[in-house]
């Protein structure tokens, strides 16, 4: 394929993704789902196709979106949830695993346990992104998104470290339990040691050039750096990313704000591009995918279809409803979340609603499809590795299964359930975080105003009766969000009226500026510093 014909392929990925992300925004269905199923049209029609690198893959676009996802998530959110969070990551991905694999065994003929575990491995850790996305879209309870996104940072390790275990005894000399658990273990403690090391590495480096720039850079930088240095030791280079990101995202607000700013304008314009060309090149794998089946019997092909799809469908709200029903002191032990010293009471385990929605929250993705890609083509032996080409007919249909059937039916199922979050008390929350950072403020200035000259206390007094009133108007929402309704924000007529002036007031000063420039009376570099100015201003406006 000519360079040509790739700059083509990418430009029209990039507006079909556009047109996608609007016209999910408008119907309120997941560009997740829609985007495979448009892959799967353009597969159909005559012409050039792309086909799935694994390599490609997992070396470019899962650690930067693994690490993306990680930056964007909370450490001591994950901390809380997480006996429920291993639970689901680590030994449901094992258990589902090990039951396709015992499944294809038993049932699928010829097919062999470590084959069976292989494909089992690639399609037992859910992809999160259909279903955050649904999720927050919906208002989702924050607990609930929390619990999807950890399992999502922690499955993919768990695995990818199974697969590699799996194909070593398919093209080896067989399955050795003992050997397995030493590999997987070997693996998990290494990507978390790599990623702690990343991590501390990346914030000296940060502490030492902090710039915008710089920071990007190393941020860009950093997933590939955890993810190759975890590999080239034979350790979980997703793990390593994952933890690496956790800990750089914890003490991301210790750095400077501009710095900060730009790295999540980044970062969010490199999700929004990987994630829209992996679901469309999910959907382009379809010829690839039934090349080889005319070699398997029909019944062989449903069967093995039925395990995988069956078992990734059913064996997690088995899951979740045994770790429900268990004793009350296993229970506790191992769904109630871990319960922090200063808050008042244990937290409580997972309602019915609650297990309901997480249950159908397991849209599998691309790191499926790239796993099963990476099979060998042979064994050591030379011979063809054992059902590869039914391998991934079965790994296609579990992703275009839950990812476009379980993707369409979130959103209606999570408001059937009537699960949303509290919103007036999140509102509240932030707003009683402002009015304490506020009275930081007034208290520090309050001592600075002790050692200052006139000038410096002058300064002090004014910004001080700015920021007093600031913590009124705060204080003012936090009256009036204290009794709503926790499924919609109050509205004062006051307050929108002040957003909608302050909004006109910007807008006007953006015109004029502009003016000046068309006139020549301001050069195009004062006036990127001026609306840079007024773009900041306009993001510093209250929402709730």
């Amino acid at each position: 394929m000519s360079v040509e014909t790739i700059l083509i392929f990418v430009l029209a990925a990039v507006a079909v993704v556009v047109a996608v992300r609007w016209i999910a925004e408008r119907t309120g269905l997941p560009a997740a789902a829609l985007l495979p199923l448009i892959g799967i049209a353009y597969a159909l029609l005559p012409g050039p196709n792309l086909d799935l690198d694994p390599e490609i893959i997992l070396t470019f676009v899962i650690p930067p979106l693994l690490y993306s996802a990680a930056l964007d998530s909370s450490l001591l959110a994950i901390r809380r949830n997480m006996r429920i969070v291993v639970s689901l990551s680590v030994v449901l991905v094992l258990a589902t695993a090990l039951v396709i694999g015992v499944g294809f065994h038993w049932f699928v003929a010829g097919a062999t346990l470590a084959a069976g575990i292989a494909v089992g491995a690639a399609i037992a850790p859910p992809d999160p992104v259909a279903a955050l996305g649904v999720g927050r879209k919906v208002g989702l309870p924050p607990r609930l998104l929390t619990i999807i996104q950890g399992e999502g940072l922690l499955n993919d390790a768990t695995a990818l470290t199974i697969l590699s275990v799996a194909v070593a005894a398919a093209v080896g000399d067989g399955f050795s339990w003992g050997s397995a658990v030493g590999q997987f273990a070997f693996a998990a403690v290494g990507g978390v040691l790599v990623g702690v090391a990343v991590a501390w590495v990346v914030r000296l480096l940060r502490r030492l050039r902090d710039d915008p720039l710089s920071a990007n850079a190393i941020s860009l930088a950093t997933p590939f750096a955890a993810y190759l240095l975890a590999e080239e030791i034979h350790v979980s280079g997703v793990l390593a990313v994952v933890i690496a990101g956790l800990i750089i995202g914890h003490h991301a607000p210790g750095g400077s704000g501009a710095s900060r700013l730009q790295t999540t304008a980044v970062w969010r314009l490199v999700d929004f591009l990987l994630e829209g060309f992996v679901f469309l090149l999910i959907g382009q794998q379809l010829p690839r995918v039934v090349r080889n089946l005319e070699q398997y019997e029909l019944s062989t092909i449903v069967i093995a279809v039925a395990i995988s799809v069956g078992v990734v469908l059913l064996l997690r709200p088995l899951w979740l409803l045994l770790t429900q029903s268990l004793p009350r002191s296993l229970h506790t032990r191992l769904i109630r979340d871990e319960s922090d010293e200063d808050e008042p009471e244990p937290r409580r385990g997972l309602a019915g609603r609650e297990v309901v929605a997480l249950s159908w929250a397991g849209t599998r993705g691309v790191i499926s499809l790239a796993a099963i890609f990476a099979l060998p083509l042979t064994t050591d032996s030379g011979a063809p590795f054992p059902d590869r080409d039914l391998l991934l007919f079965c790994t296609f249909v579990v992703v275009l299964v839950t990812l476009v059937g379980q993707g369409l039916t979130f959103a209606p199922l999570v408001r059937m359930l009537g699960l949303r979050a509290n919103v007036a008390d999140q509102a509240r929350l932030r707003n009683e975080a402002r009015s304490a950072s506020v009275e930081a403020a007034l208290e520090r200035l309050s001592e600075l105003a002790e050692e200052g000259d006139e000038d410096e206390r002058r300064a002090i007094e004014a910004m001080s009766i700015q920021l007093r009133a600031r913590q009124a108007r705060y204080q003012g929402r936090i009256d009036l969000l204290r009794d709503a309704d926790s499924a919609e924000l109050p509205v004062s007529e006051r307050y929108e009226a002040a957003l909608r002036v302050r909004r006109a007031a910007i807008d006007a000063q953006r015109e004029e500026v502009v003016r000046w420039r068309d006139a020549g009376r301001l050069p195009d570099e004062g006036l990127r510093v001026l609306q840079r100015e007024l773009d900041h201003e306009e993001g510093l406006l209250p929402t709730r």
